[in-house]
C-alpha cells in the first residue's frame, strides 16, 4: 500500500517488453528483493538492484493497461516505497493498481490547473473534493463535471513530481480512491 506522496523521481535506464530498469535514488537505501515500489502509479516488485539501478519485471497486462509500455530510456517516473506501519499516513490509500489511462485535456501550468477526461468506467468513483491518484500522485479533486476532472497542483508537487513536466495530450495513469470504490460497489 502507498499514500501517493512521491518520494523521488528517477530516470528510465532501459525499458523492454518484459523489464524496466530505473535509476536508484540514493534515499532508497533500504530496498530489498521483492520490495514493492510504486512507479508512476503502478505497483512493481524489485527483481534485481545495485547501487545505481533497480530492475522490475513487467508483464504484458501491465504494459497494455498503463503508461509503462510507453516508457523509453531517458523518461522520468515518480517513485514511492511501500508504506511502513509506523509512517505517518499522508495523501490517501493508493494501491498501485491502475484502473485506466487518459490524456491530459487542458493544462494551465502557470496556475497549476490540470484537467483530464476520465474513462466512463471510472466516473462513478470520482467526486469533487475526493481523492484521485494521477501517475501515483495523491491529489484532491477540485471539480468534477460529467467526465471532466480538474485538480489543482501546488508548486511543491509541480517541482517534485513528473506532473510539472506534463503537456496537453500526454497520457497518465489513473487510480480512483479505493474507499469510494468499495462504498459504491457495496450499494450495487
Amino acid at each position: 500500500m502507498f499514500t501517493g506522496i512521491i518520494e523521488a523521481t528517477a530516470g528510465v535506464l532501459k525499458s523492454t517488453d518484459g523489464s524496466l530498469i530505473l535509476e536508484r535514488p540514493a534515499m532508497f537505501d533500504d530496498i530489498k528483493l521483492g520490495a514493492s515500489i510504486c512507479v508512476s502509479g503502478v505497483c512493481l516488485s524489485i527483481v534485481a538492484f545495485d547501487d545505481q539501478s533497480m530492475r522490475f519485471d513487467v508483464i504484458d497486462e501491465t504494459l497494455s493497461k498503463t503508461t509503462l509500455g510507453d516508457l523509453k530510456s531517458g523518461d522520468v517516473v515518480n517513485l514511492e516505497r511501500a508504506l511502513k506501519v509506523s509512517d505517518r499516513f499522508e495523501g490517501h490509500i493508493v494501491q498501485g493498481h491502475v484502473e485506466g489511462t487518459t490524456d491530459i485535456g487542458h493544462w494551465t501550468l502557470d496556475i497549476g490547473v490540470l484537467e483530464i477526461v476520465l474513462p466512463d468506467a471510472l466516473v462513478p468513483f470520482v467526486i469533487e473534493k475526493g481523492s484521485i491518484a494521477i501517475d501515483g500522485v495523491s491529489l484532491t479533486v477540485a471539480s468534477m463535471v460529467d467526465a471532466v476532472c480538474t485538480v489543482a497542483l501546488i508548486p511543491h508537487t509541480l517541482s517534485n513530481t513528473t506532473l510539472g513536466s506534463l503537456k496537453t495530450g500526454d497520457r497518465v495513469n489513473i487510480e480512483t480512491d479505493i474507499l469510494g470504490r468499495y462504498i459504491l460497489s457495496s450499494r450495487l
